[in-house]
């Protein structure tokens, strides 16, 4: 019998607490195979692609968070620009809008978004979203630049008319934690709504750790919660989701 096998989309490694080693090891044990760990900003993209040299089946995406914004000078384009072409960067990310803390002005995070999906488009690369409160923009923006690009919409928190305009474009939706969470009807009802094959695992490790291990730091260990979720939802078996959100982590970011 074939050992069930997952691919964590969404993880930060360089934040982690605990002994990275033992965090991928557990990881491991619980068929979770292969990690991407996420930049957001120039010091954490170094941090990922040197943890991604140092394990096998560790790879990473870099880019300017939206909070991190007012960081990305044109200096800092040429230097995400260098990283692009490391053996295991295999998307730009986490990029987007986020105006429900402003940590960098709405108008500043748009230029840095565009910046930053023009940078993929020149390598073609897939891009990891980051919306919050800022949906209408979001759109916007992806309709303008992304159309016939690889999305991921990291933990998303759109509603059911936004999935399904995702869905028709192509789109990706970064499932995570949160699907566990009491109070997480809307996310229930877009996961029951879009197909399996839209779907990728997320834990966005160390924050928003499934249920009922909140409280405690996330991990990537964590997924197959996740996955069991999903699985619920959808009236399936773990194996299948497993299996196919497996089968887009590999189509989505090109893993080998």
């Amino acid at each position: 019998m074939h050992i069930i096998q997952f691919v964590e989309t969404h993880a930060h490694l360089d934040m982690m607490k605990r002994e990275l080693k033992e965090v991928i090891v557990d990881a491991r044990q619980k068929g979770v195979d292969k990690i991407i760990t996420i930049g957001v900003d120039i010091e954490s993209c170094k941090k990922n692609i040197s943890i991604a040299e140092r394990f096998d089946n560790i790879y990473t995406a870099i880019g300017f968070h939206p909070h991190d914004s007012k960081k990305m000078k044109e200096e800092e384009i040429l230097l995400l620009e260098e990283m692009v072409a490391h053996p295991k960067n295999v998307a730009i990310g986490e990029i987007g809008l986020d105006f429900y803390y402003n940590h960098s002005a709405p108008q500043v995070q748009k230029k840095a978004f565009r910046r930053q999906i023009d940078l993929a488009n020149k390598y073609n690369l897939p891009i990891i979203i980051h919306d919050r409160d800022a949906h209408e923009d979001t759109i916007k923006i992806l309709a303008e630049k992304a159309r016939g690009r690889r999305v991921v919409l990291h933990c998303f928190s759109g509603d059911i008319n936004m999935a399904k305009w995702c869905v028709e474009e192509g789109f990706y939706f970064g499932i995570g934690g949160v699907v566990t969470f009491k109070n997480a009807h809307t996310l229930s009802k877009v996961v029951q709504e879009i197909p399996l094959k839209s779907i990728l695992l997320e834990t966005d490790a160390p924050f928003l750790t499934p249920h009922p291990y909140r409280g405690k730091p996330n991990e990537p260990k964590y997924i197959p919660i996740i996955a069991e979720k999903i699985a619920q939802i959808k009236g399936k078996s773990v194996r299948e989701i497993a299996q196919i959100t497996t089968e887009n982590a590999h189509q989505v970011f090109g893993l080998s």
